[in-house]
């Protein structure tokens, strides 16, 4: 019987560009967070707010329940429709506000000053 060399059909730790991380003048540094259930598919570079139940959201300054300041930036691509997921989120790091998504008609520069508050920066980059 002959040896049949197999291929990998991915690439386990690849790296996709995506542009969010605009500068490393301020150390990313990330943490845990928990992604409400029901909010549904929120992607990297999420801007999350904090609910008053401790769990995150897409920040939207019309909300009236904690998720209306910005806390942090999504890490990672997260499906959160049936339960409660842990993520992992930036903390702090200069981004590219192109590369953000925002909840209602917020945008980058609503939260602006917040986010600088957080120590999470923004600046604009040219896509790849």
């Amino acid at each position: 019987m002959a040896n049949k060399k197999t291929e990998l059909h991915h690439q386990i730790g690849e790296i996709t560009p995506d542009n969010l991380i605009a500068g490393l003048e301020i150390t990313p540094i990330t943490g845990g967070v928990v992604i409400a259930s029901g909010v549904g598919m929120l992607p990297r570079g999420a801007v999350l707010g904090m609910k008053s139940s401790g769990k995150c959201a897409l920040v939207d300054s019309t909300a009236e329940d904690g998720s209306e300041k910005p806390f942090a930036i999504l890490a990672e691509d997260v499906l959160a429709d049936t339960g409660d997921v842990a993520a992992t989120a930036y903390k702090t790091g200069v981004f590219n506000r192109l590369a953000l998504t925002l909840g209602g008609t917020d945008t980058p520069e609503t939260h602006e000053a917040e986010l600088r508050a957080l120590g999470i920066h923004l600046k604009e980059n040219e896509p790849y």
